[in-house]
């Protein structure tokens, strides 16, 4: 079969529109000119690919077959152009990220920083939501990305995981609970005391709360924060017993403004990996700032 490319453009144009006269003010040719290519197209398939009606046009059940993976194609033949333009110059573009707040500011900021200097013309928007929010809006395609806070979950299998850099949490107080510095605690022992986390729904939640599941024990915060940072502050004023990542704190761990405690049960290392939509190409200059993050 001679593959024509505008026919199976104009069929994708009239499909998504469902009107020959609206596709022909798109395409900005005679309305005659649509028929006679969607008739064409008709004759080399061998079948029918729309039904006329007073309304417009429907697709046959073998027309919508034929559109969702004529759909599919004209998106991956778009996505090719950009790419190829993006290659040629990167003049434009804009990278849509889904990051939380903390990773921004603790894991994001200096490659942002380098990637800026290298492409100053490429756009970039942040997106920051609770991770099940962001992974919606990455399979629908509305962000390119998502970096977060790896729970060791299993993932679905539309997405794509790149493990960046592994951080470590712990539990830390400040001086008002010295009396639990050099004791050996375990994850149940902490319900005595005021206990400060995340919220349910983020990902660092999730993963502690998981760690305890499997120690059979369910830990009850006397403070719940939707704010990362929030919980570092509460505990260096002594409100309780934070829970944090260890990389994120060296600052107040020098100053002694905090303190680590020391759990029973281990608490194991995780990682920051970025998260993309297999059902979705990235676009050049998110894949060059993944390429910067990796290296």
């Amino acid at each position: 079969m001679n593959i024509d490319f505008e026919l199976y453009r104009i069929f994708y144009i009239v499909a998504r529109n469902g009107n020959i006269s609206l596709a022909a003010r798109e395409l900005n040719i005679s309305q005659p000119a649509i028929s006679k290519s969607i008739k064409n197209l008709e004759e080399q398939l061998g079948g029918q690919l729309f039904t006329r009606t007073k309304r417009g046009v429907i697709l046959t059940s073998e027309g919508e077959e034929f559109y969702k993976l004529i759909k599919e194609a004209i998106s991956y033949i778009t996505s090719a152009e950009n790419k190829f333009t993006e290659l040629i110059n990167l003049d434009t573009g804009c990278i849509k990220i889904g990051i939380s707040s903390t990773l921004t500011k603790e894991f994001l900021l200096p490659f942002l920083e380098e990637f800026h200097e290298k492409y100053p013309k490429i756009n970039i928007q942040i997106d920051t939501n609770l991770s099940s929010v962001l992974f919606t809006k990455l399979r629908n395609g509305l962000i390119d990305m998502v970096v977060l806070n790896l729970n060791n979950s299993k993932y679905d299998n539309d997405f794509e995981i790149i493990k960046c850099q592994k951080i470590q949490d712990c539990f830390v107080v400040n001086s008002k609970f010295k009396n639990l510095i050099n004791q050996e605690l375990s994850l149940n022992d902490l319900n005595k005391y005021p206990l400060i986390l995340q919220a349910k729904g983020s990902n660092t939640r999730k993963f502690i709360d998981n760690i305890a599941f499997n120690n059979h024990v369910l830990l009850k915060p006397n403070i719940e924060l939707a704010s990362y940072n929030l919980v570092v502050e509460f505990a260096k004023i002594g409100l309780g017993i934070g829970y944090v990542t260890k990389n994120y704190i060296s600052k107040e761990l020098q100053n002694k403004e905090l303190f680590i405690l020391n759990i029973k049960e281990k608490i194991p290392s995780r990682y920051i990996g970025i998260a993309l939509s297999k059902n979705h190409l990235p676009n050049f200059s998110t894949k060059k700032l993944i390429e910067l993050i990796k290296k």
